[in-house]
Formats: C-alpha cells, structure tokens, sequence
C-alpha cells in the first residue's frame, strides 16, 4: 500500500475518524462539567440569584482585554466560566485597572465576587475568601549558561533584582539578609537588569515569567531556583453573601484537578528555550546556511552562464539558419514575382542584347519562353540603332539610381505594333553592368485617354450650349474649403466674362453677386458646405456692363469615399420669370388693398343704411302706430269690424318694427360699440337660439381696446364660422374662446362634428376663403385643423394696435 502523502484529504479524514473512535470513554465523561454537591437551600439561593457580577483586575496573563473585539482571556477568566458552568449561573464582567479601583467597585455595590486576590488581613474585612485554586510560586531566574539549581541558603553577598514595595521583598529581607535587593518596577525590568549584568538573579512570578518568557529577548534566561514565598489564588465574595462563599468552594472543589493543572500550562507555565530556540544555534546555523548558499549561487551563477553561452552560440546558428532561409525564401519569392508580374522585365547588355526576360515580357511580344533571349532590342524598335542606344546606356550610367522613361512602339511576333511605355534603370550585379528595361502595355491607357479626351470635348459642346452657366464646386476634404474647379462657356453670354476669367481671378460665382444678395449667397453656400447637401439660391447678379439679372443656382452634390465632394449645378437666367413674379406680387397686394378698401366702404355703407332704416323708417312707423291709435280711439267704438281692422294694422306696425331692429342689426350690430367680446357673447346667444347647439363662450374680463376694422372683422369671421357650423359640421356643441396671447388678439372656433378633410371647401363656396382673405387684409392669420370624424377647429390671430396695446 502507497504511503499518504501529508496533504491528501482522504488520508486526513481517515486519521480524524480513527481518533474520534479511539477515544476513551472516560475522557468523553471528563469532557461533561461536573456539577457540585450543594444543598437544597444552597440551590435555591443560585435560582434567586442567576447572574453573578464578576469584577477582575486587569493583568497579563490573569485577565487581559481585547479592546478590537471588546472580549475578555486569560488564567481567571477561564476559571470563572468554568466555575459558571458547573454552578450553572450567568456571568457579567466589570474590569479595573488595579486592586484599588477593584475595592472601590465592592463598596458602591457594583461585583458580587472577584476571582484571582490573596489573602490579607485589610481583604478580610471586605471580602469572603475561599480556599486556595492556584499556587503561583516566586522564582528565582538566572542565565542559562551554567544551569545548575541554586541554594538560596549559599547566596551571600549577591544582587537580586525584584518589584518593590512587595510581599517577596519583605519576605527575602526578613529570610535572607545575606541577599543584596535592587528595586525595580516591574518584572521586566528585572529580567533586563538581569541581562545587562547588573545583578546576578532576578525574582520574578511564575505567571509574568511564563508571560514573559515567549520574547526572543529573554530566551536565554532559566529557572535555578524557588524563593519558597508561593502566591496563593483565591476566589473573593461579598461578606454579606456567606452561602456565595461556600456555594464558590465547593464549585472549586467539583473542579477537576486535571482542568486547573491545564489552565497552570496554558497561562502560566514558562517556556523555556529549545535547542532551536538558541540565539547561538540559530546564528551558526544561519552562517553555514549562507555558506551553502553562496556555493549554491556560484554553482547556479557558472552553470548558468554556460548555459546561456550555449544558448547564444545555439541562437546565433538558427538566427542564420534563419536568415539563410528567409534569404532563400525571398530569392524565391522575388523570382516568382518577376515571372508573374504583369510588367516586362528585361535584362539588357550594353550591346542591346537581351540577358533576361520574364514572362510578361514573353507575353507582350508574342514569343515562347526562352525565345528572346541573346536578341537586339532592335528587332522590336528598328528606331533604337546602336548609337541612339549607347546614348541611353552613357544617359543611364551617369545618372546612377535614377531612370528614364519614354513612350514607343514595339513590333510583335505576328508584325503587330504594341504602343509600349519603357522605363530604363541601370544596375550592376556581380561583375557585370545591365539596363533593366521595364514594359508596360499601354494600349488600354491610350483607349481610356482617347475616350476621356471625346466626353471632356462632349461635355465642353453640351456646357457651351446650355442657356446658362454650367459650373462644379469641388472640396478635395471635409476641413478644406471649397473652390470653383470649372465654369462653362455659357457664362460669357450670361455675364459677359469669359470662363477663364472668372476661374483665373478666383472670384467665381461670387464676384458677380449684387453686394445687397452676397450675405443670404454666402449663407446659403455655406449651408450646403456644412451639412453636406444640394445647393440652391436665388437672387441678382451684375453683368459686365453693370446691368442687373434675377439668377437661379442650383446644384446636386455628390460624395466620395476618399471625402472629396463635388457640387455640379447651373446658374439660370430668371430675369423675366422673376419681374413677372413681381408684378403678379404687387398686383395681388393692390387687389388686396383695394379689398380692404371695398370692404371698409361696404361696412361703412351698412352702417349708414342701418342708420338711416332705424332712424329714418323708425319715425315713420312710429307716427304711422300714433295715427292708427287715435284712429282707433275715435272711430272704433262706431264699427266693431272697423276695431279689428286698426287692431290687426297695429299688430303688422309692431312686426314692421321689429324687422326693421332685424334688419339693421344685421346690417351692423349695435353690440359691436360695447366691444368685441360683448358682440361674441351676442352673437353665441343668438347662434344657441337659431340653431338649439349648446355654444360655450370664454372672452377676458380685461379686454385691451381694439380698431373698428379689427373688430368687425373677427365678428364676421365669428359669423361665418358660426353659419358653417349650422348648415354643415352636424355638432353637438360649440366652443368659442378669445384671448390675448403675445400682443395678438386670437379667437378660436371649435365643434364636435363630422370636420373635414383636406379638398373639403375648394368647390364653389368661398367662405373659408373669404374669411382668409379677411384676415390677410387685416393682417393677421387664420388657420383651420380639421380631420374627418374629429371636429373642426378655426385659429384667427390679429395683432393688437399698436398705440392702443
């Protein structure tokens, strides 16, 4: 069976199982705390009293207090949890600094027992003590060299370093007077003292020499001896709790002596130094280490210096090996390359003889492979003769890394003529001097010049004869800025400048902008720079002649991937267009004024009438009702027939009257003189009348006083939008709002019926026409949101006057 290795899990849980079973029995009952045999009165005193107050004095390695955790160790504080458990009460701990500070907390009534006191006759008077727990003897410590016990008998004229004022200082003084005392403050300084060779031993307690005795500082101290003065521990109780102190002794009592023999290890047992604890051992130890460790490093030091020796000569091997191959490998792919390239390569002498030739120098002549080589190159170019020749070698030589290039034409296999591009280079190579003669086939290039040479010809013929200027605006990047890179020949007959002339100054286009229209030009161009899109502008121009023209620009751009972009587009002349648009505009504004001015006159005109029926026709219905009455009061009691005859002319009078009211209110509402917004309300009341649909109306309280001519405009456009509400929405209801918003007076108009959409009204009723041009004279806005099934909405802005708002 393999050995376990030390860190195998398996073998780890195997060992922990096999212990747990092996276990005694009786180890597992020692485990249980013992309970003590108390009477039934001292029982119920523990279950009158649960919890006991512990006060400790705070002493390594008695008591200590970790501060982080707020938790409590030590000897005592184990012994009272032990002596809890058995007892089976709760403990609360208080802490003090000092035994003074422990008696202070016994008299204000704050700790019931205290473990860990001596007995004194001034502690008898406060506390109860019990038996002895645990015996802490006095030793005597010296150095370790030497090791033998020490009488204390046989010490004579001796320094001993011990804490004063002390019960041991007493005791040595009275017991040996022979024993030289050096005072000191506490046990470490008496072990230093001890160090330093100022005294020869030193007194110190078993519990702070086995505290003290973990430094490496004290490691070479030991024990030669017992003072005979021991420390006797006890546990203290109030005096006026006497069942606590026998309660406490017999828990001390049920103790296990093993358990206070474990504590006595723990806590207080000294820890003498090992061989490997040795200052000396270790210091030895460590000089051979570094020793062995030094040959180690020289060994690994040499060893690795050959290695990398080896490792550089092996490096250095592959590197050429490497580059031996990489060599050959671009040797290789330069070979294939040259095959396969698309250019002829030949290598010629000096006397014209070809030495090489790829394979596209094969191809290009029509000849099999191998076939050129050892000829002239003047059975290709009967024009290159010996001299012309020696003139391009003596050309090539003396201008060494440099070339020269021409254009011929070289004769093929089958007698054809290929139009050839040749570029010469010389180079040497080895011992030898060539020209290495490049081919490119250019018959392709010729075609593709020839045929951009016929649509640059094309396009000039077609820009020439265009009734306009034809122009391209190019940027070559985004950052740069843009310039005029061709002008048609149109622009002489437009202008009269000539296209070269325009280009050459740098002027473009924009020299010829009338100076009123160049800041809406530059706007505009930079517009369709910046954002990248079409270009369009209207506006004057000047000739050479200095004579204004009306032209259109517009152009399409165009984008490229390496950024550049171009704006192809024409200049037109719209001179007449534009001078018609002109007149038509000033025709349209005096027919609108001369609209306004009928309109004005026919409000006027209404007014007068509406004047004149109510006044003038009034009267004579007022006399005409007067006559009738007294006719009726002097003749009707003659004829009863004759009293119903003035009775129904006085009802056809009253109805005569009231037509009358009628027909100069509609003519022109009286209401209007109190105001538009009372002539709304009105004119709301009498729509909810005539037609029975609820009208909701919303006008100010504070309404800004507004022109005759304003008013009556929104009051007839209320009353045809009220009219095409009755004859054609189909509404339920009606909301009618005037407001002031931003210096303008707005009525809105709104119904839940049927609306429209959007070639509704365009037939032959001109209402909504009407109403717009209304407002247009009155120069506000009108603006109508309907949609079928939604309803109808009418928007009137007028603006308030100006001397009145």
């Amino acid at each position: 069976m393999p050995a376990a290795r030390p860190g195998n899990p398996r073998m780890i849980r195997l060992l922990s199982l096999l212990l747990v079973l092996c276990l005694p029995l009786s180890a597992i009952a020692a485990a249980a705390p013992a309970h003590p045999p108390l009477s039934a009165a001292q029982r119920d005193w523990l279950g009158e009293h649960p919890q006991l107050r512990v006060g400790i004095v705070l002493q390594a390695p008695y008591a200590e207090l970790d501060r982080r955790r707020q938790q409590l160790s030590g000897l005592n504080v184990e012994l009272m949890n032990q002596l809890a458990a058995s007892l089976q009460v709760q403990l609360s701990w208080r802490s003090y600094p000092d035994a003074a500070a422990l008696e202070r907390g016994l008299r204000s009534g704050q700790i019931d027992i205290a473990p860990g006191l001596s007995q004194t006759p001034a502690g008898l008077r406060l506390w109860l003590f019990s038996d002895p727990y645990l015996r802490v003897p006095q030793l005597l410590v010296g150095e370790r060299e030497g090791g033998a016990a020490v009488d204390m008998e046989q010490l004579v004229g001796v320094s001993v370093a011990l804490r004063q004022p002390s019960a041991v200082s007493d005791y040595l003084r009275d017991t040996y007077p022979t024993i030289a005392q050096v005072a000191v403050n506490n046990e470490r300084q008496a072990l230093r003292a001890l160090l330093e060779r100022q005294v020869d031993y030193a007194v110190v307690d078993e519990a702070q020499l086995g505290r003290l005795s973990r430094e490496a500082e004290f490691a070479g101290l030991a024990v030669v001896g017992d003072v005979g003065f021991p420390q006797l521990l006890r546990v203290a109780s109030r005096r006026d709790w006497p069942q606590l102190s026998a309660i406490v002794d017999a828990g001390l009592r049920s103790l296990p002596a093993k358990d206070l023999e474990q504590l006595h290890e723990r806590w207080l047992q000294p820890r003498y130094a090992r061989l490997g604890e040795s200052p000396g051992f270790w210091q030895n130890l460590s000089l051979l280490l570094g020793i062995l460790f030094c040959c180690a490093a020289f060994l690994v030091y040499w060893q690795r210096r050959q290695q990398r020796g080896l490792e550089k000569r092996l490096a250095e091997a592959r590197l050429a090996i490497q580059l031996r191959e990489a060599a050959e490998e671009a040797l290789r792919l330069t070979q294939f390359s040259i095959d396969q390239s698309t250019v002829g390569i030949l290598w010629v002498n000096w006397d014209s003889h070809i030495r090489y030739a790829n394979r596209a120098a094969e191809a290009m002549f029509g000849y099999p492979p191998g076939a050129l080589l050892e000829r002239p190159l003047g059975d290709f170019d009967p024009q290159l003769n010996m001299d012309r020749w020696l003139g391009l070698w003596r050309r090539a030589r003396s201008d060494e890394g440099g070339g020269l290039s021409f254009e011929t034409a070289c004769r093929r296999a089958d007698g054809g003529w290929l139009p050839t591009d040749v570029s010469l280079s010389f180079l040497r190579f080895a011992d030898s001097e060539y020209l290495v003669v490049f081919l490119s086939d250019v018959t392709e290039r010729r075609r593709a010049l020839a045929a951009l040479q016929e649509s640059e010809a094309r396009l000039k013929g077609i820009a020439s004869n265009v009734p306009g200027l034809v122009f391209r605006l190019e940027r070559p990047h985004a950052q740069a800025p843009a310039a005029f890179a061709f002008i048609g020949e149109g622009s002489e007959a437009l202008v009269g400048y000539a296209a070269s002339e325009l280009i050459e100054r740098g002027r473009g286009i924009r020299g010829l902008v009338h100076p009123d229209d160049l800041d809406d030009y530059r706007a505009t161009q930079k517009a369709a720079l910046d954002n990248d899109r079409d270009w369009h502008w209207q506006g004057r121009i000047l000739t050479r002649d200095g004579s204004l023209r009306w032209a259109d620009i517009k152009a399409g751009a165009r984008f490229f991937e390496d950024g550049r972009a171009v704006w192809d587009g024409v200049v037109w002349d719209i001179s007449a267009n534009k001078r018609i648009e002109l007149e038509l505009a000033e025709s349209r504004a005096q027919l609108r004024q001369l609209s306004a001015h009928l309109e004005s006159v026919r409000e006027e005109e209404k007014a007068r009438i509406a004047r004149e029926v109510h006044d003038e026709l009034g009267q004579m219905l007022t006399v005409l009702k007067l006559e009738t009455s007294m006719c009726e009061l002097a003749y009707a009691d003659l004829d009863g027939g004759l009293r119903e005859r003035l009775q129904s002319m006085k009802k056809l009078i009253a109805q005569l009257f009231q037509l009358v009211r009628d027909v100069a209110t509609a003519l022109r509402p009286p209401i209007l003189d109190a105001g538009i917004a009372s002539a709304i309300e009105w004119q709301a009341r009498r729509f909810e009348a005539r037609s029975g649909i609820p009208c909701l109306v919303e006008v100010p309280e504070h309404l800004p006083p507004l022109s005759d001519a304003k008013a009556i405009g929104l009051f007839r456009v209320l009353q045809e939008a009220l009219t095409n509400v009755m004859r054609h929405a189909r509404a339920h209801t009606v909301e009618v709002r005037l407001s002031v918003e931003q210096g303008c007076l707005c009525l809105r108009v709104s119904d839940d019926g049927q609306g429209f959409g959007e070639n509704a009204g365009q037939g032959k009723s001109f209402g909504l026409v009407g109403m717009r041009e209304r407002m247009l004279i009155l120069g506000g806005q009108l603006h109508i949101d309907s949609s079928p099934g939604e309803g109808t909405t009418l928007s009137v802005r007028v603006a308030l006057d100006e001397e009145i708002a």
